[in-house]
């Protein structure tokens, strides 16, 4: 007789069946999904046919059909045909979907035609995450990661790009055609002169595509074409690699880093602050919050904008002037006199303010000494020029960013808080997404496949905070 356990015999009837609950534990993850879903409102959301009509075949309800994707994206499934094999042998998903079975091409169109109700459920995970109290004296940190898109660095032209192939493509015609007259002229059959006039004719017609290619990409106001995602954009990575990709911006909340408001966009930082800041008061249901971001959001029209809304800013700026290089007074050696409105170069001259005018959309007030700079001894480590002054430009709203700065001095660790708060859920979906890209097109699609990522970050994050019995209990109060 063997010493180990044994297992039941797999034709063994037994008299009364286990029921479906019993194989799943009070403390599972599942639970939580379906009443989250249970209770949300999905036609007030947005979902597509919630109530059904009176004729024709019936359909999967959406509340069945969410909790498949937020259970797949809770558990790295995030293909519909891998999420209909699990909803045929996962037992979590047996009683998740009440057995019920629908096909890769039923799941698949509920996510590419609920866009808006998904994201609206994210939104309102986290309006409950509210109710609970979870955002008091809210910080949050803004950043944006880039993500791969279905679309290869080959199907992704500039002006540049394309003229290169065009040359290429032109170069090969040239020897294609080079070959066919030689064999023209020796008048004696080649066995690869059909196999040559095959080449060059695709390559014609390779060049016709080319032409309209570069023609297309001129047309494009960022001059750039991705031809399999339209939407996404080649930009730099980390690693200074480039790939083409969409840059997700996210703003977390510092003290439970619950992902707080989302967006997708194909350009780069600079410019986002403002708005991913306007989502996360939205989410939040307050103006006063503090907002943390490192130097690539560095725009001075787009702090004040921010700081305009209520909101507190803190972002270091990044020097980019090139002056240290040159062997020149850096600007930052230029101290300006709040009392006296100059500025005291580091020969100590006064530069004074001169007159306004506009720069680059901003307003700058212009100061300089003629008569200083032409005798000064320092002249050559101030500016290269033997006719030219130097001269200091103020934004009129420069107060602003100085009070900031003063504020991130005063705070050496907002940086570390920053870095620890927002780069870990980065790290945390794309450990999930695996050493893949996303697996729809265009920036409603790409949209709806983050918003079921964070969502699914937001809920592993709230059981771990809560437990999953307490978050339970907790959702089924809120509803009531």
């Amino acid at each position: 007789m063997t010493q180990h356990i044994q297992g039941q015999g797999r034709h063994q009837v037994t008299l009364l069946p286990e029921a479906l609950d019993d194989f799943v534990t009070e403390d599972n993850p599942v639970r939580v999904v379906d009443i989250f879903v249970d209770g949300l409102k999905l036609d007030a959301l947005g979902f597509v046919r919630v109530n059904a009509k009176q004729t024709g075949r019936p359909g999967y309800h959406p509340a069945t059909m969410l909790k498949l994707y937020i259970y797949g994206y809770l558990n790295r499934i995030q293909s519909s045909r891998r999420l209909e094999k699990e909803a045929h042998r996962n037992v979590e998903l047996m009683w998740l979907l009440e057995r019920l079975t629908p096909d890769f091409k039923t799941i698949a169109d509920f996510r590419k035609n609920n866009s808006k109700g998904i994201k609206n459920a994210c939104r309102a995970f986290i309006d409950l995450c509210r109710q609970m109290q979870m955002f008091t004296d809210v910080t949050v940190a803004i950043d944006g990661s880039k993500f791969k898109a279905v679309n290869s660095k080959q199907n992704n032209f500039t002006p540049q790009k394309a003229k290169d192939h065009i040359a290429r493509v032109e170069q090969s015609i040239s020897n294609y055609l080079e070959k066919l007259d030689k064999a023209d002229s020796d008048a004696q059959p080649d066995a690869n002169t059909e196999l040559t006039a095959t080449k060059l004719a695709w390559l014609k017609k390779r060049l016709s595509e080319l032409q309209e290619i570069q023609q297309t990409v001129e047309l494009q106001q960022d001059k750039q074409l991705s031809l399999t995602d339209p939407d996404s954009r080649l930009m730099k990575t980390n690693n200074l690699n480039r790939q083409v990709c969409y840059n997700v911006q996210t703003a977390v909340d510092t003290k439970n880093h619950l992902i707080v408001a989302h967006e997708v966009t194909n350009t780069t930082d600079r410019g986002q602050l403002h708005s991913v800041t306007k989502l996360a008061q939205e989410a939040l249901g307050k103006e006063d919050i503090t907002v943390l971001a490192d130097k690539g959001y560095y725009s001075r029209n787009d702090i004040k904008a921010v700081l305009d809304t209520g909101a507190v800013a803190l972002v270091p700026k990044g020097d980019t002037s090139g002056a240290d290089r040159k062997g020149l007074f850096n600007r930052s050696l230029f101290k300006y006199d709040q009392e006296k409105d100059v500025y005291i170069c580091p020969a100590g001259n006064e530069l004074q303010n001169r007159f306004t005018s506009v720069e680059d959309g901003l307003e700058q007030q212009m100061y300089f000494n003629c008569i200083a700079c032409r005798d000064c001894s320092q002249r050559s480590k101030c500016t290269t020029s033997k006719v030219a002054v130097r001269r200091i430009r103020r934004w009129v709203h420069e107060d602003k960013m100085e009070v900031m700065q003063a504020r991130l001095d005063a705070s050496p660790q907002t940086a570390l808080v920053r870095k620890q708060t927002v780069e870990h859920p980065f790290g945390t979906i794309k450990m999930w997404m695996g050493a893949t890209h996303f697996l729809m097109r265009r920036f409603k699609n790409v949209s709806t496949e983050i918003s079921l990522h964070i969502l699914a970050y937001n809920l592993k994050r709230m059981m771990s905070i809560w437990g999953t019995a307490g978050l339970t209990s907790r959702l089924q109060e809120l509803y009531g």
